[in-house]
C-alpha cells in the first residue's frame, strides 16, 4: 500500500529513527497501515524521507523487536499487529498514578534533588564490596536489620530489637494478609491508602471501611469481629491528620480486649517539621502493633526496601511463609540503605529532607491558601469544585494531579506532592493549578 511518509523534525531532541518507528507505529494506530501491509524497503523509505538508510534500519529493527512488523525472506518486511489507539486526551479519565507526566505533582513522589549524588554512589560502592550470599536470608540482611533498628531509635524513639526487612509497606502488607485467615475482616481507612487496601482484597480478606475525621481513624467507629485494623496515625493519607494520643491508647487498649492486630503504616513518619512526633503506635502497644515503614518516600523506590516491627509469633509466621514460597525483599536496595545510613549520610539526608519539604509546603500554601493538612510529610489536599476538570486541564499542560475521590472521599478535592519536582518548577507550577482551580 502507498505508505503516508511520516514527518521527521531534524531540530527535535528524539534520534530520526525514534521519531520515524513512532510515525509508522501512529499511521498504524490511525488506520493508515493495516496487519498484513507490506512496508517499503528501508533503502526506498529513506530515499522518500530524504535520510539515511541507517535510520529506516534502526526504526524497522525497533519494531521488529516489539513485534509490530515482520520481515518474511525474499518478500519484504509486513505489518504483524496494529497498535490500538489510545483515548482522546479531551475526554481522558483521570490520570492514573502511573501516568508519565512532565511535572508530577502526585503524592508518594520523594524528593530526589536534596539527595547528596556523591554519597549514594559510595553507598551503592560499599554494597558492592560485600561478598555474596550463600543462603537466602528470609528475614534480611543483619546488616539492614541493624540499620533500622537504629534509625526507628533515633527518629522514631521506638525500640526494635527484632527487625523484619520487606519489599515496603504495600508488599508487606499483602504477605501479612495471606498469614490471615482467609476472608479475614479488616478494618481500613475511608478514605485511605488505596493500594493498601486492593493488597487486602487482593489476598481474600474482607474490607470494613471506618470513617476517619480531623484526628485520623475513628476509633468508636470500629466494629466488632475484626482480625486487623489498617491506619496511617502519624500522618493520615490521603487527609494529613495526626491522631492524637488519647485516641491511639484507646485503639491499642481495643486491639487487646478484642484480639485483633493494629497495621500502623508510617510511610513518612519522620517527614514531621513542626514539632517532635507523638509515640509510634508499636511503642504503646508492642503485643498487638505492627509496624510498617519504607525507604521509598524518605529515599527513592530505587532501593525496593522497608521493614517490618511486630509480635514475635507473627514474625515467625511470615518468615515460615517466606520459606516456603521462596520469597524474599531484594537483597541489593538493603545492602545500600545500610551502607547509607552506616556513613551518617542517612541522618544528614533526613536533616535536609526536612527542611526542604517545610520550605516547599509553606510555598505550596502561599499558592494554594485553601491547602490543608498536618506539616508533616510530602502532601496537602486541596478542595476544590471540578476536580476532575482541573486535573484534566493540568494534564494537558504537562502537570500530574491526583484526585480526592479516587481515595475513596465523597469530597471533591486534589491530593497534591510537592516533592517531587525542582523547587523552580515546583513554584511554576503550582502557579499553574492556583490559576486552573481560580
Amino acid at each position: 500500500m502507498e505508505l503516508p511518509p511520516p514527518a521527521l523534525d531534524r531540530g527535535r531532541a528524539e534520534p530520526l529513527a525514534v521519531q520515524l518507528a513512532d510515525g509508522l507505529r501512529a499511521a498504524a494506530a490511525a488506520g493508515a497501515l493495516r496487519t498484513g501491509d507490506r512496508l517499503p524497503s528501508t533503502r526506498a523509505l529513506a530515499a522518500t524521507l530524504r535520510v539515511s538508510r541507517t535510520v529506516t534500519a534502526a526504526a524497522y529493527d525497533q519494531l521488529l523487536a516489539e513485534g509490530w512488523v515482520e520481515g518474511r525472506v525474499g518478500a519484504g518486511t509486513f505489518v504483524r499487529a496494529v497498535p490500538r489507539p489510545g483515548p482522546d486526551p479531551a475526554v481522558s479519565p483521570a490520570v492514573g498514578p502511573e501516568a508519565p507526566v512532565a511535572v508530577d505533582l502526585r503524592p508518594g513522589v520523594p524528593c530526589l534533588e536534596v539527595l547528596d549524588r556523591a554519597a549514594w554512589r559510595r553507598a551503592w560502592r560499599a554494597a558492592a564490596d560485600a561478598e555474596p550470599d550463600l543462603l537466602p536470608r528470609y528475614a534480611g540482611l543483619p546488616g539492614f536489620r541493624a540499620a533500622v533498628g537504629e534509625h526507628l531509635l533515633r527518629h522514631r524513639g521506638v525500640v526494635a530489637p527484632e527487625v523484619l526487612a520487606t519489599g515496603g509497606s504495600t508488599g508487606a502488607i499483602a504477605e501479612l494478609a495471606r498469614v490471615l485467615p482467609r476472608g479475614a475482616r479488616v478494618a481500613v481507612e475511608e478514605p485511605g491508602y488505596r493500594r493498601a487496601v486492593d493488597a487486602l482484597a487482593a489476598a481474600g480478606c474482607t474490607i470494613v471501611p471506618v470513617p476517619v475525621d480531623a484526628d485520623g481513624l475513628r476509633v468508636d467507629a470500629l466494629p466488632t469481629g475484626l482480625a486487623a485494623v489498617y491506619c496511617t496515625p502519624a500522618h493520615q493519607f490521603p487527609l494529613g491528620a495526626r491522631m492524637p494520643a488519647d485516641r491511639r491508647v484507646a485503639l491499642v487498649e481495643r486491639a487487646r480486649a478484642e484480639g485483633f492486630l493494629v497495621v500502623e503504616d508510617d510511610y513518612d513518619g519522620e517527614l514531621r517539621y513542626d514539632v517532635a512526633p507523638l509515640p509510634l503506635l508499636a511503642a504503646l502497644g508492642p503485643d498487638v502493633v505492627v509496624h510498617l515503614g519504607t525507604a521509598s518516600k524518605i529515599l527513592t523506590p530505587t532501593l525496593g526496601v522497608g521493614w517490618l516491627v511486630g509480635p514475635e509469633p507473627l514474625r515467625a509466621a511470615l518468615v515460615a511463609a517466606r520459606e516456603r514460597t521462596g520469597s524474599r525483599p531484594g537483597v541489593a536496595g538493603q545492602r545500600v540503605f545500610a551502607a547509607f545510613a552506616a556513613a551518617g549520610d542517612l541522618a544528614r539526608h533526613l536533616r535536609r529532607l526536612r527542611r526542604e519539604l517545610s520550605e516547599r509546603r509553606a510555598l505550596t500554601v502561599a499558592a494554594l491558601p485553601a491547602a490543608r493538612g498536618d506539616e508533616a510529610g510530602a502532601h496537602v489536599v486541596l478542595p476544590v469544585a471540578g476536580a476532575r476538570e482541573v486535573q484534566r486541564r493540568a494534564a494537558a499542560r504537562g502537570i500530574g494531579l491526583d484526585l480526592l475521590e479516587r481515595h475513596g472521599s465523597a469530597e471533591e478535592g486534589i491530593v497534591l506532592g510537592y516533592a517531587g519536582p525542582p523547587r523552580a518548577t515546583l513554584e511554576e507550577a503550582l502557579g499553574v493549578v492556583a490559576a486552573l482551580c481560580a
